[in-house]
């Protein structure tokens, strides 16, 4: 039940913003965030099992990256920029790989400059015909909400009302190579998918997969675009997810959670030097994109991740956190699924639906959001303890029960 001054809030939102969101029956005083704890405006605290869609990675407020911010300022682009010097160079030793990066501000904006570089690849290297590209995709993705973006979405309410939509993109089902392998054609370019699909499930594909893809992407001299969006910076227990297979992309997207839980915002597109080297002044540019504020503040959220050890956190409390899940027995839970904290708890349809269940733990003083219809979407700030952990398993054994 909402105390007086959240309904006064929520009646004013309700009033004056478009309702563009299945918007959670809560409404929160984020100036008194700290780390994995969150208040709203009649003051209830709630632990955070969410962390706004993977973006706040370090928590709630991080000290290091909020003082960052605070003595970062703008630089245009058409400056030389030392922060956006020393991130390329960091992010570049880091993917195991000569990279360049490409910054852009949403993620959408990341996929959409991916694309984009594919194809430009694709057509100055002579690959195939200008305006011939085709990439293949995968159905159930999630790569934002832009007009290409949504054009190869298998998601109807997605797209329906936003036509004409985007050609060039063959989607496939996601899971078996063999799929991608029948949708090749002379004019596919590349292959762009999620390691782990997020918001269609937290879906684990089988555990080559990624292996046989890079393979046939080599094999028909393609590229391979990963998008580590949500699963980038730790959350599956490694930096970047792909590590889990040991191999690595031609092209990835980075987005969420690279500021730090910050309001600065950035995405990036990081990609092997011959590619991006192709790119010329004048072909692309971005007002804000990698601005020096947000360069800096990257760069303070991947010192935090080395420091606090949140990556090693992520792996060994998401393991205990999915351990603990699977011990539940419940005839309404169909499976427990996950990769170091990002855990998806799926519901037999006769649950009514992953919804029924945030909203009963929002009751209980917990935060978190369902993915597609039938799956809770576990997905912590990296700072969590295990003591918020235990807190979880008690409230949602509550709430199965009740």
């Amino acid at each position: 039940m909402m105390g007086s001054k959240s309904k006064l809030w929520t009646e004013m939102y309700d009033k004056y913003v478009v309702h563009t969101y299945s918007t959670l029956p809560v409404i929160l005083n984020d100036t008194k965030s700290k780390g994995v704890e969150i208040w709203d405006m009649d003051g209830k605290k709630y632990l955070d099992f969410w962390a706004g869609y993977s973006a706040l990675n370090l928590g709630h407020h991080h000290p290091e990256t909020w003082k960052v911010l605070r003595n970062s300022g703008l630089v245009t682009r058409a400056c030389y920029d030392r922060y956006l010097a020393l991130l390329g160079k960091t992010i570049s030793e880091l993917v195991g790989f000569d990279a360049m990066i490409l910054p852009k501000n949403s993620g959408a904006e990341g996929v959409e400059s991916a694309i984009k570089t594919a194809r430009m690849w694709a057509y100055r290297t002579g690959m195939v015909s200008r305006n011939q590209s085709e990439i293949i995709v995968m159905n159930h993705n999630f790569h934002g909400r832009t007009i290409t973006v949504i054009s190869f979405s298998s998601e109807k309410q997605y797209k329906n009302d936003f036509g004409p939509h985007t050609p060039g993109f063959i989607p496939v089902d996601y899971g078996d190579v063999k799929n991608i392998k029948k949708a090749i054609t002379s004019n596919t370019i590349a292959v762009l998918m999620e390691p782990m699909q997020g918001e269609g499930g937290i879906i684990i594909p089988p555990v080559s997969y990624l292996n046989d893809v890079r393979a046939l992407c080599d094999k028909h001299k393609i590229l391979l675009i990963l998008d580590e969006i949500q699963t980038g910076l730790g959350r599956t227990g490694k930096m970047f997810c792909y590590e889990h297979n040991g191999i690595k992309p031609d092209l990835l997207i980075l987005g969420k959670s690279l500021c730090g839980g910050t309001p600065a915002i950035l995405s990036l597109v990081v990609g092997r030097r011959d590619i991006m080297e192709l790119w010329q002044p004048g072909d692309d540019g971005s007002t804000f994109g990698g601005n020096s504020a947000a360069a800096a503040v990257a760069l303070e959220t991947f010192n935090v991740l080395e420091k606090e050890n949140l990556i090693k956190n992520s792996a060994e409390l998401g393991e205990y956190f999915k351990n603990q899940l699977k011990e539940i027995k419940n005839p309404l839970i169909k499976e427990v699924r996950g990769k170091g904290l990002f855990i998806g708890i799926e519901f037999f349809p006769e649950a009514g639906g992953a919804r029924k269940y945030v909203n009963k733990l929002i009751e209980k003083g917990i935060l978190c959001k369902e993915a597609h219809e039938h799956v809770l979407r576990i997905s912590p700030p990296l700072t969590i303890g295990k003591e918020h952990i235990d807190f979880f398993i008690e409230k949602f054994k509550e709430v199965l029960g009740g």
